[in-house]
């Protein structure tokens, strides 16, 4: 069984929306059983560019032999799927959460928690915007904390233009949304409700791209690919201005919207031959995949600390059910890294 998708389709979509459509197709058992066998992953949005480029290289690799489908329902819509039992990996922007430890409990799932790479989450607005070169974190939380009335760019700081602001950021579902609100709010899922939402980053995109006033966030990977029709923000935490790169990502001075992400494997599935391959090949080339993906690789050092972790087994989490918020490199590796 095969779905097809009209290039007028994909150009209606946005791409990844596409792909997303198709990797979620179920796939007939009688399918699976005579072919190849599948493996299945979902979760966040700001991950799926990484896992998708492993998945396509493995699969060119396997020639055909297994199979990879990537779906994006969030990384909080995709751990609901994973601590049913539905998926084999969950791509994370964030570490899993105690509500999520304990849904997995609840349903035998065990899981490897294995970074694989540093986003710079990035605040961006319309590349007609001459004003807002940087932002302070208490001005983004004056504009995104609950009930906040802020609806113009004047009120955000004296001198700005008296323009509507519009909003633009991910859905409940995602880590992203989850990670910015503990990092800029002080709580994770308090934000103001009035704005544009998707789980869809692409959505997000188009949205500031098209409004001179539009201000969003979103993951690092979405705004290299489109620097050609955005600007991003310098964040200022206190010590100046500094804007999202692999270089201020990796020396720790972007702060606090640095952030690692991960991929969870189900310790069950992770017993299946063909999804050890496939998590053995995401590692061992997990540079060259993260950076062809535009985000933070972690040192070579790292990536073999981590399949080490998975060859042993090592289930569990090391953030205890919490955010990591303003974790760098360093920490990562003494902590994550076990």
């Amino acid at each position: 069984m095969t779905m097809s998708i009209s290039a007028k389709n994909i150009a209606r979509l946005g791409m990844v929306a596409a792909i997303a459509a198709i990797s979620s197709t179920v796939v007939p058992a009688a399918f699976s059983q005579q072919s190849a066998p599948v493996i299945r992953i979902d979760g966040s949005s700001t991950v799926y560019p990484v896992t998708e480029a492993a998945a396509e290289q493995f699969q060119k690799q396997q020639g055909g032999k297994i199979r990879v489908t990537v779906g994006i329902s969030g990384t909080g819509g995709g751990f609901k799927k994973f601590c049913r039992g539905e998926t084999d990996i969950s791509n994370a922007s964030r570490p899993i959460l105690a509500k999520e430890i304990e849904e997995c409990k609840k349903n035998n799932i065990q899981y490897i928690e294995l970074p694989v790479a540093y986003d710079a989450l990035t605040v961006v607005i319309n590349p007609q915007n001459s004003w807002a070169k940087s932002l302070t974190v208490q001005e983004l939380k004056k504009i995104w904390e609950p009930d906040s009335k802020i609806n113009n760019w004047s009120q955000v700081r004296s001198g700005f233009p008296n323009l509507p602001l519009k909003l633009f950021g991910p859905g409940a579902d995602s880590g992203t949304f989850d990670y910015f609100t503990e990092a800029i709010n002080g709580k994770a899922k308090a934000s103001r409700k009035d704005y544009t939402a998707s789980e869809d980053d692409n959505v997000l995109v188009q949205g500031v791209t098209r409004d001179r006033g539009a201000l969003g966030y979103f993951g690092y990977a979405y705004y290299v690919e489109n620097k050609n029709k955005l600007k991003a923000v310098a964040i200022d935490n206190g010590k100046g201005p500094v804007m999202p790169s692999d270089k201020t990502v990796l020396n720790g001075t972007y702060q606090p919207l640095s952030r690692p992400i991960f991929i969870y494997v189900n310790a069950n599935s992770a017993k299946r031959p063909e999804v050890r391959q496939f998590v053995t090949y995401y590692l061992s080339n997990g540079p060259a995949i993260v950076k062809k993906a535009k985000y933070v690789p972690l040192p070579g050092s790292a990536y073999k600390t981590i399949l080490a972790k998975f060859d042993k087994n090592q289930v569990g989490t090391a953030f205890g059910g919490k955010e990591a918020i303003g974790l760098k490199l360093d920490d990562l590796m003494k902590r994550g890294l076990q």
